[in-house]
């Protein structure tokens, strides 16, 4: 199965899995497509240049990482929220933007909380006064904490369904990146994991956090968990740095780097079925500019499906 980097002449694209769903984030817009529960599929595309062209931090190294986690946020709650509305159905009114901040406000500090804060507590209270010992014993709380959840919530049919959906959003872009038709059946010869995927840089954040924290020492406890919450944009401009490089390199390096979130890949990602594809498929030619989206559908092999949805207006 195919794992190679994009083609220096194919634009990048990302996304993530909503409810049976994908978003997909082409440089000019972000589109959601969805098979809604009468068995159709839907789309809705937004127009948003790349965050390069609109803001000249967005362009400096380290600090850009930090800059597209938030607006990656920000726009895969957006999706969220447009999935699970179409799920309900029509009626069920959809989250207001002071409703997403909150939400998202809350998700962030739960997760600082839980896998930041909450390892670093424990182990200086089970660690003694051995400096090593504590970096040791944070490091293995917070990783088996993270991989113990994603573990979890997999276990969940529903979820499962979305780790699907997330394999079929990864195979699709590696389709469209080594330039190959969008068809189901070239699509199906690639691998459910991409090494750009947002789990993958949640682990490097995880493993730079290690690195980061070791070399901080163990200061009293109100430094100690000033350090962890400050740390984390930090944490983040370096992870974002480490993943967007390996994510566009073949060297040993890079899969090196790669090889981890590939790894933890394999429990959030799933081999799709056919409709699912079909889903992704529709959402990446909404994404991309009406122009290359003519050119996909050109080159043969798209669903009709996927083709009949795709959003072709913006909103």
């Amino acid at each position: 199965m195919s794992s190679n980097p994009p083609r220096s002449d194919v634009v990048t694209v990302g996304g993530q899995a909503v409810i049976e769903g994908v978003m997909m984030r082409a440089p000019s817009g972000w589109a959601v497509a969805v098979r809604t529960p009468e068995g159709r599929i839907q789309a809705v595309r937004h127009p948003l240049p790349r965050l390069s062209s609109r803001s000249r931090a967005a362009r400096i190294p380290f600090i850009r990482g930090i800059l597209v986690l938030g607006e990656s946020l920000t726009l895969g709650f957006r999706a969220l929220s447009w999935s699970a509305q179409k799920a309900v159905g029509e009626d069920e009114e959809p989250l207001t933007r002071w409703q997403m901040v909150g939400s998202l406000s809350v998700a962030l500090l739960i997760f600082a909380g839980v896998f930041i804060v909450a390892p670093a507590l424990a182990a200086d209270a089970v660690a003694g006064q051995s400096h090593l010992w504590f970096a040791t014993v944070e490091a293995l709380i917070r990783i088996a904490l993270f991989v113990g959840y994603i573990w979890l919530i997999g276990r969940s049919r529903e979820i499962q369904r979305v780790f699907r959906y997330h394999g079929a959003e990864h195979m699709a872009i590696h389709a469209y990146e080594a330039g190959e038709p969008l068809s189901v059946e070239a699509i199906g010869r690639h691998r459910p994991e991409h090494p750009r995927c947002g789990t993958s840089f949640l682990l490097i954040v995880m493993l730079a956090s290690i690195v980061l924290f070791t070399l901080l020492g163990r200061p009293d406890w109100p430094l100690l968990v000033a350090s962890r919450v400050l740390g984390i944009p930090v944490i983040a401009g370096v992870s974002y740095e480490l993943l967007r490089w390996s994510g566009t390199r073949s060297g040993p390096l890079s899969r090196w780097l790669a090889a981890p979130g590939l790894w933890l890949q394999k429990l959030t990602t799933g081999v799709p079925d056919r409709g699912m594809i079909e889903v992704a498929v529709c959402s990446l030619l909404s994404a991309v500019d009406p122009e290359e989206a003519d050119r996909l559908v050109a080159m043969g092999g798209v669903p009709e499906e996927a083709a009949a949805a795709r959003a072709t207006s913006e909103v």
